[in-house]
């Protein structure tokens, strides 16, 4: 099994899926006078480097480069910082996160574990020698100062690296101060723990005690001389992190924030600004009630602004909650059977669209993501765009089909755009609407053009992506791979070409390639995602639907159906060939969650529930009890489980659990463990030889080697 250097796997993996070189991580001046951005050398460069658009000069300029700053020397992440990277998902190197003042003239960020500034005007950067390792160092809003964590304390440095000293100290074990927990940044996109004063004189932290948590041990079976490491997991069902909210002045004096934190444990969301009082998001462990709360800084005392309760569950939102300049509560709920943009008790949409996330909020409009909602004339299958909304209605920013997200500040807008007729995407900047720059991309053409078609299948009009050979003449029926995700959070059916890549390279090995997103998925209605409560297994019902419905238009070869997945999906592709033998031949499961008493409690329990008090829905969802194993006198389908040793997320116990499951069962199937590889797998070899593998698997179990 070897490929060239030139060929999809390889390339596929040298680029981090054709991501490296392409710019991210916006910010925007206020004055919209320049745009601050990372980005990586070229397509095959891990490493990313903080540069700055200026809009009133033209041209982009490197304003901090971390082989520079770091003298050649190889990049050391510490363990806490390594962890933050697990939680994002951050595969790159360098400069992979930076934190701004409200100028935007001022930028900190950490490289190894060290402290660096770099003034975006003169394109200047230095370190700062302070105690490490330094974790998400952030400016304060004038400039003046920088805070940053380390060794679990919250230290604050003067922006020259003058007076440091520590603000919040950990009292003890297992104690930190300005770090987000397991679940805020696993699970809530919570991954601070600290915010600024808008007048820069003092700061909100966390303070999480994780000694109530369960401890697991990860081991690296590979290396049996290495320790294993302790890590704490907060399993569904067992006890959370102890979160609790400080007011820090820089002296040091603290008062803590009072909620009914018996009754609301999660802390979901934080903002402060100069439009009004601190805001604070907190939900009840089942997530079906929440409040956001305004704080008094001085007291610490909280006052309701707004509660919301749900019987299913309450999901969480970027960007929201805030204040509006004018101090309205800006929020997104679920209402009339809509996903739909609030601005004090006020919707300001309605049910043609399904809102998705704040990016912006001026002082005469509000901008959001939002594909089309269930009432819409069009469904516009797989696109996201970007709204202006008002009082006076909703204005679309983006206009080709695709899929877009915003950054603005000072009448400057960075555009975003993903499509299928162009491969990664494009970073417009408009002034007024009109466009005045792009962004260069350094990303590498993937040579591979999908050929995919976006449109419904079955009775539920289930989203679908459906693939062909590149060089297929449509004369014969071809052999079907499931391609899903399929679970909430991960929409695959999306209007965007780099998503379709791998899928096409599948079909180009001479499957039919079907990507379906069933109920579950984000996208299109509250009760589309809500339909899964308490029964993950209607995921499948809509994989079988999708299929059969796509058959009557699409040369399909039922006959020989495999199907593969990562994760969620690897957990769907594993209950494809237990529980429906009679449609799937062949299956892949990732990185499978088979027993979702070991996901974690924020994730699980908002959609199965305490396993305490519904330990049916666990058994229903489960591949490790006898009936996730099916009848007895199913037929038996080739299945191979694929886990990373060093997965945090899906332990692999996980896989193993169900191996053994399928021992005792009787029943054959393949394992493959990946030393080192986390749940990312973004190693360049791993990544590779394990699409090779799984060709070569596929066309072993469907007879056609």
């Amino acid at each position: 099994m070897t490929t060239t250097s030139d060929s999809f796997p390889r390339r596929h993996a040298r680029t981090q899926r054709f991501t490296l070189g392409a710019p991210r991580a916006f910010t925007v001046a206020p004055d919209g006078s320049r745009v601050a951005f990372l980005r990586s050398s070229s397509g095959t460069d891990r490493a990313n480097a903080l540069w700055v658009l200026d809009l009133t000069e033209g041209g982009e300029r490197v304003a901090a480069e971390p082989r520079a700053l770091l003298g050649g020397a190889a990049e050391h992440l510490p363990p806490a910082e390594r962890a933050r990277r697990e939680r994002s998902r951050e595969g790159g190197a360098g400069i992979v996160g930076y934190a701004t003042d409200t100028a935007v003239e001022l930028a900190s960020f950490a490289l190894s574990g060290r402290l660096f500034t770099a003034e975006l005007r003169a394109g200047t950067a230095r370190e700062l020698a302070v105690p490490g390792p330094v974790i998400d160092p952030r400016p304060s809003p004038d400039g003046r100062h920088i805070a940053y964590i380390a060794e679990g304390a919250l230290r604050v440095t003067g922006a020259e690296g003058e007076d440091d000293r520590a603000v919040a100290l950990p009292e003890s074990t297992g104690v930190t101060y300005g770090l987000a927990e397991f679940i805020a940044a696993e699970e809530m996109g919570r991954s601070r723990g600290f915010w600024w004063a808008p007048e820069s004189d003092r700061l909100l932290v966390a303070r999480v005690d994780d000694t109530p948590v369960r401890r697991w041990w990860i081991s690296d079976p590979a290396h049996p001389e290495r320790e294993p490491q302790h890590v704490a997991y907060p399993a569904a069902g067992t006890a959370n992190a102890e979160v609790r909210l400080f007011v820090f002045g820089l002296d040091g004096v603290r008062t803590e924030v009072l909620w009914d934190r018996t009754r609301f444990p999660y802390l979901a969301h934080v903002h402060w600004s100069d439009a009004g009082a601190p805001l604070l998001l907190v939900q009840a462990r089942d997530q079906r009630s929440q409040l956001f709360l305004a704080v008094d800084p001085e007291t610490g005392a909280t006052r309701m602004v707004h509660a919301d309760e749900d019987p299913v569950w309450l999901e969480l939102f970027t960007g929201v909650p805030c204040w509006s300049p004018s101090g309205q509560l800006v929020r997104i709920a679920d209402e009339g059977g809509a996903r739909v943009l609030a601005v004090g008790e006020r919707p300001l949409t309605g049910p043609q669209l399904h809102v998705r996330a704040l990016l912006d909020v001026g002082t005469d409009d509000v901008l959001v993501s939002a594909s089309a909602g269930k009432r819409a004339a069009d469904p516009e299958t797989g696109e996201v765009h970007v709204y202006r909304v008002n009082e006076l209605g909703v204005e679309r920013v983006s206009q080709e089909p695709g899929v877009h997200s915003a950054v603005r500040a000072g009448g400057v807008t960075v555009l975003v755009s993903a499509t299928l007729d162009r491969p990664g995407a494009q970073a417009q900047v408009l002034r007024d609407g009109k466009q005045t720059a792009t962004i260069t991309s350094y990303a590498e053409d993937p040579g591979l053009s999908p050929r995919v078609t976006l449109t419904q299948g079955g009775a539920r009009r289930i989203p679908c992506a459906v693939l062909m050979p590149k060089d297929y003449p449509g004369d014969t029926p071809l052999p079907v791979l499931m391609d899903p995700y399929g679970g909430p959070h991960g929409p695959r059916v999306v209007a965007a070409h780099n998503a379709h890549l791998t899928s096409q390279w599948f079909a180009d090995q001479g499957f039919a390639v079907v990507v379906a997103d069933g109920r579950g998925t984000p996208g299109r209605s509250p009760a589309w995602e809500k339909a899964v409560h308490h029964d993950f297994t209607v995921s499948l019902d809509d994989q079988i639907e999708a299929l059969r419905a796509l058959a009557e238009t699409h040369p399909l070869d039922l006959s020989r159906v495999a199907i593969r997945g990562w994760s969620y999906g690897g957990w769907l592709a594993g209950l494809a060939v237990l529980r429906r033998p009679d449609v799937f031949h062949a299956g892949i499961a990732g990185a499978p969650v088979t027993d979702w008493r070991l996901y974690d409690t924020h994730y699980t329990e908002r959609y199965l529930g305490d396993p305490a008090a519904h330990p049916e829905s666990y058994a229903k969802s489960s591949l490790v009890t006898d009936e996730g194993l099916s009848s007895p006198a199913a037929p038996h389908r080739p299945l191979m489980i694929v886990h990373g040793l060093a997965d945090d997320n899906v332990v692999v116990a996980h896989a193993l659990r169900l191996s053994s499951a399928l021992l005792a069962a009787g029943r054959p199937h393949e394992v493959l463990p990946l030393s080192g590889v986390t749940h990312m797998t973004p190693q360049e070899q791993v990544a590779e030889n394990l699409l090779l593998l799984q060709v070569d698997f596929l066309k072993r179990s469907l007879g056609l080697v």
